[in-house]
């Protein structure tokens, strides 16, 4: 089983991550960054951070990986603040999961 674990995005938001031992990629068109999920995929990444901006770049990619046992891609808030892709995304996992959206605030 892998153990790497990369971050793609741009360089402001995503940079911080070198000082903790990740892999880092800055990528900020789609090609780009479609590319790099790929290879990161491709090289057995255990785990992709990505920034919510980078994420909704690059959906089609990273919905070929969405129900595969790894890499897990995980989006974060970028330099820029919270989307609420993050949250978004936990959310239709879960109703996937079990059946409904139990995370919805009613």
């Amino acid at each position: 089983m892998s153990s790497k674990v990369g971050a793609i995005g741009d360089k402001d938001s995503v940079f911080g991550f070198k000082s903790i031992g990740l892999d880092v990629v800055f990528a900020n068109t789609p090609e780009e960054i479609q590319k790099t999920i790929r290879e990161m995929a491709d090289d057995d990444y255990a785990v992709i951070f990505i920034t919510e901006k980078a994420a909704s770049l690059a959906e089609s990619e990273i919905d070929k990986y969405r129900f595969k046992p790894s890499p897990a891609i995980i989006p974060i808030p970028g330099i820029t603040g919270n989307t609420g892709e993050g949250m978004k995304n936990v959310s239709l996992s879960v109703e996937k999961a079990v059946g409904s959206d139990i995370l919805k605030d009613k």
